[in-house]
C-alpha cells in the first residue's frame, strides 16, 4: 500500500496528539500558513523541518521514518534485529538484567507485546498455559487474557483486565499502531470485567496481580523499562517488564520454589 502523503501523516499526528495548527506552528516557531502549507501538499518540508515538526507531535522513530521517506528523505534512524552482531551488546545488557531478576519473573517483549526474551523464572507465570498461546510470537497480553492462558489463575482477573486494556489504550493513542489497536479489541472480547474490579488494589497504589498456582498464592506488582536514549527502532521498541513480589509471603514462596530441590 502506497503511504500517505507528508502533510496527510502530520495532520494524523497533529489530530492525534489534540493539537491545532496554531498549537503546532508556534510550538514548531513557524507561521500557521507554512503549516498550512505542508499539510495541504502545497509546500514540501526540508527534512529539518520534518524533525522540529515530529519532536513537538512526539513521534515514534518508526513513524518519523515513515515522515521522513514521505517528504522524500532517507529515514533517520536503522532497524537491526535483537539477534544481529551490531546488537550483541545491547541483547548482553537485556540478558544481563532478567537473570538478575530472579528468582522473579522477567522478560522482554517488542512494541506489539511480543516476547523476546525472559528469565528461567517466568515458566512459573505460564504453567498450565494452553500450547498453542507459547507458539511463536507469543504474546504475553494474550497469555495473560486468553481462556486458555492464565485468565482463570488470575484472582483479580477483572482488575487485571483493566489495567492491561488502560495501557494498550494509552499505547494506540501514543503509536497510532493499527496492530496493536487489533489486539486491544482482541483483548477486550475475552470474557467481561469481573465484579471484584479494583478490590484488590494494593492500597489504591499499584495493581497486583494476583495468581493462584500448584504451589499457593503469588502477588506480583510489575514494573516496565525501556532504553533511555535508543537510536534504533528495535532498542526505541524495547520494554522489560520486571515483576516483583507484593508481599512476603510471596517473596518467601517464589525464593522456596526457585531452591534446588
Amino acid at each position: 500500500m502506497k503511504p500517505a502523503p507528508i502533510g496527510e501523516q502530520l495532520r494524523e499526528w497533529r489530530t492525534r496528539r489534540r493539537m491545532s495548527q496554531m498549537d503546532l506552528a508556534l510550538d514548531s516557531e513557524i507561521s500557521t500558513r507554512h503549516l498550512s502549507f505542508i499539510e495541504t501538499g502545497r509546500s514540501r518540508p526540508s527534512a529539518a523541518m520534518v524533525q522540529r515538526l515530529a519532536d513537538r507531535l512526539e513521534v515514534p522513530h518508526r513513524a518519523r521514518n515513515a515522515l521522513l521517506l514521505a517528504a522524500g528523505y532517507a529515514p533517520d534512524f536503522q532497524e537491526r534485529p535483537l539477534d544481529s552482531p551490531e546488537m550483541e551488546g545491547m541483547r548482553a545488557i537485556v540478558e544481563h538484567v532478567l537473570r538478575g531478576h530472579e528468582p522473579y519473573p522477567a522478560l522482554a517483549v517488542d512494541r506489539h507485546w511480543n516476547m523476546i526474551a525472559a528469565n528461567g523464572a517466568i515458566a512459573l507465570l505460564i504453567q498450565g498455559v494452553a500450547p498453542e498461546l507459547l507458539e511463536p510470537p507469543v504474546n504475553v497480553l494474550r497469555i495473560a487474557l486468553h481462556p486458555g492462558g492464565l485468565a482463570s489463575q488470575i484472582v483479580n482477573i477483572g482488575e487485571w483486565r483493566a489495567h492491561i486494556l488502560h495501557r494498550l489504550d494509552g499505547q494506540v493513542e501514543a503509536s497510532g499502531d493499527p496492530q496493536l489497536a487489533a489486539l486491544r479489541d482482541e483483548l477486550a472480547g475475552y470474557g467481561a470485567a469481573a465484579a471484584n474490579d479494583g478490590e484488590h488494589a494494593a492500597n489504591g497504589i499499584a495493581v497486583p496481580l494476583l495468581l493462584d498456582t500448584p504451589a499457593g498464592r503469588l502477588s506480583f506488582v510489575s514494573t516496565v523499562t525501556v532504553f533511555g536514549t535508543p537510536i534504533d527502532i528495535t532498542l526505541s521498541e524495547l520494554a522489560i517488564e520486571a515483576f516483583f513480589p507484593a508481599d512476603a509471603a510471596s517473596a518467601a514462596l517464589l525464593q522456596k520454589m526457585a531452591a534446588p530441590q
